[in-house]
């Protein structure tokens, strides 16, 4: 059992982007922040990366995916290994695909695997019961969210942004007296952000992304293109809404007559785009877009989201948070959460029916008397 009050937690990201492993330590009781503590980061190696790129889109059993999950676990162990302190662990995985209304959500590697190597209790798989129960499965951060804006002491409305492989914003009113409250939250998927960009870098110059949206600021965009990208029937659902990181992969194709840099332009102003669409359904309107993820580095994408959006965008170190580590971090909260039976999604989150707590826990302790 997880002891009372607030406990050292420690969380893990990796994303769809697949750059590496974020790695996190909260002091937190499941509702509030108490303090932030070490953070870490473990690359992919290319040839790790290239693995779990061929596992893209797959389901357990399918090939490549066993060995997707052994670099998961593998380059998680050793990066967790390095930490002291942590009471538990929460280990997001590696999402492969997701496709809830279909045939649900994938995340590579196992949490059993993890607390035997760790010896610590690990809360894992966090979207199955959401997305089994009727829900999006995604996006799971919003409730670290709310426990962020009240941290950075906001006393109205506020919209975080994300900005990884695929965007997501989340709409707080930390008014409300918790996240699950209703009225206390909106969120939901954008559209896709890094992931295009970082693909058409991969396969055109061999690079991994767009540095400071260099090669996005020499190009002009193919605005033919983007009406197309825009008429997605995704963009005319309402949220809560959520998205696989290869939902738009028909991008790339779109593009594909453009030179380098009207791709990397096009595909930049395609996120932005997005984004815009996704703000039109706050609840009520923000002052500012505190954005966090690998996006807030590229100059070209921050300018073309104010532009688009009419909002101000700033990264969230501007309110004291940690852009690189805030989904680490929100899985460390949601650990705790998960390990305390409070709820993890709600209807305006991810679109369960009723507020949910999902993920389970696996124990070092219960795990050594299995055979």
């Amino acid at each position: 059992m997880l002891k009372g009050g607030a406990v050292w937690a420690l969380g893990t990201m990796s994303g769809t982007s697949l750059d590496g492993v974020d790695a996190a330590m909260v002091l937190t009781d499941g509702e509030r922040i108490l303090e932030f503590g070490e953070t870490r980061y473990r690359a992919y190696s290319p040839a790790e990366r290239a693995v779990l790129r061929a596992a893209l889109g797959r389901w357990p059993g399918e090939a490549a995916v066993a060995g997707a999950a052994e670099v998961v676990e593998a380059a998680h162990a050793e990066l967790l290994a390095a930490f002291r302190g942590a009471e538990i662990v929460g280990f997001h995985g590696q999402t492969l695909a997701h496709e809830p209304g279909g045939r649900g959500t994938h995340q590579a590697g196992s949490g059993e695997r993890l607390a035997r190597a760790l010896g610590l209790p690990v809360a894992w798989d966090f979207r199955s019961a959401d997305v089994a129960a009727g829900g999006q499965g995604a996006p799971l951060a919003p409730f670290y969210h709310f426990a962020c804006a009240r941290r950075a002491g906001a006393d109205r409305p506020v919209a975080f942004l994300n900005l990884g492989g695929v965007g997501n914003l989340t709409w707080v009113d930390p008014r409300q007296t918790a996240p699950e409250a209703p009225g206390a939250c909106l969120a939901f998927d954008t559209g896709p952000a890094n992931a295009p960009i970082d693909d058409l870098m991969q396969a055109r110059l061999g690079q991994s992304h767009d540095e400071g949206g260099r090669l996005a600021a020499e190009g002009e965009v193919a605005e033919t293109v983007l009406a197309r990208f825009l008429d997605h029937a995704f963009f005319a659902r309402m949220p809560p809404k959520s998205l696989d990181r290869d939902a738009f992969a028909d991008l790339l194709t779109a593009v594909a007559g453009l030179s380098d840099a009207d791709a990397a332009a096009t595909l930049t102003a395609a996120a932005a785009a997005a984004v815009a669409r996704g703000a039109a359904h706050f609840p009520t309107p923000v002052r500012q877009l505190l954005v966090t993820g690998g996006g807030r580095h590229n100059p070209v994408l921050m300018a073309m989201l104010e532009a688009r959006t009419g909002i101000e965008a700033v990264p969230v170190e501007q309110v004291g948070l940690d852009g690189d580590m805030l989904e680490a971090q929100a899985f460390a909260y949601l650990a705790v959460r998960v390990a305390r039976g409070l709820p993890t999604s709600g209807p305006s989150t991810t679109g369960v029916p009723a507020c949910l707590g999902g993920g389970r826990v696996s124990r070092p302790e219960a795990l050594a008397l299995q055979p």
